[in-house]
C-alpha cells in the first residue's frame, strides 16, 4: 500500500467511478488486510487517515467485488477488529439514510 493522494484519489476515479472530491470517504485495504487508508476531500484539499496492524487482519469479504458500500457503523466495527458478517443487528426505525453516512469502500 504505497500509493498515497494522488493514487488513492485515482483509484477512487477510475476504479470505483466515483468522483473523489464528492467529500465520500474511500476506504482502501491492501491484500493481506494489514492496512487500510482512509480518503475525502474537505473543501480545500484531500484527507487521508491510515492505520496499519501490527497483528491480525481487517475483517473484510467482498466476495469479488472490488467495491462496495459501507456505512459508518460498519467501518467502526471493521476497524475495531469486529466481523460486520458476524454482528446481528435488530431491525429499528429509520427515517432516511443521510449522504454522509454512506461511504464507498474498495480493495
Amino acid at each position: 500500500m504505497r500509493k498515497s493522494f494522488d493514487g488513492l484519489s485515482a483509484l477512487a476515479k477510475q476504479v470505483l467511478e466515483e468522483n473523489p472530491l464528492s467529500g465520500a470517504l474511500f476506504v482502501f485495504i491492501n491484500r493481506r488486510q494489514t492496512q487500510m487508508r482512509c480518503l475525502y476531500f474537505e473543501g480545500d484539499g484531500y484527507c487521508i487517515w491510515a492505520k496499519r496492524l501490527e497483528r491480525g487482519r481487517f475483517r473484510v469479504v467482498l466476495d469479488g467485488v472490488a467495491k462496495e458500500r459501507l456505512d459508518l457503523n460498519t467501518l467502526k466495527l471493521i476497524i475495531d477488529g469486529i466481523d460486520p458478517h458476524s454482528v446481528r443487528r435488530y431491525r429499528r426505525y429509520s427515517h432516511r439514510e443521510s449522504p454522509t453516512d454512506t461511504l464507498s469502500y474498495g480493495a
